[in-house]
């Protein structure tokens, strides 16, 4: 009865696996407005040149601020955890 069990658990995921790889078009996004907006007004809103840039750092400064935030804290605690600490032994 487990021989059966794990077979068909098995086939069940495979079958999972191979749904989620071929019937599901990853890669291909739903098409969009947005985009042709911010393509279309991105130069005269922000002043830009550069559509990625005007996007960056425009349209999602908020979340770009907030990146750089959580990095900022990453380097500045491994950064803690890798300093070396004097103790009176050392002196």
């Amino acid at each position: 009865m487990r021989g059966i069990a794990r077979a068909l658990t098995v086939v069940v995921l495979a079958g999972a696996f191979l749904y989620l790889a071929f019937a599901l078009s990853f890669g291909a996004p739903a098409a969009s407005e947005m985009d042709d907006y911010f393509i279309g007004h991105g130069q005269e809103q922000t002043g830009a040149n550069n559509i990625v840039t005007a996007v960056v750092f425009d349209y999602r400064g908020f979340d770009t601020l907030g990146e750089a935030t959580v990095l900022f804290t990453a380097v500045l605690g491994v950064g803690l955890l890798f300093r070396k600490f004097s103790t009176e032994e050392d002196e």
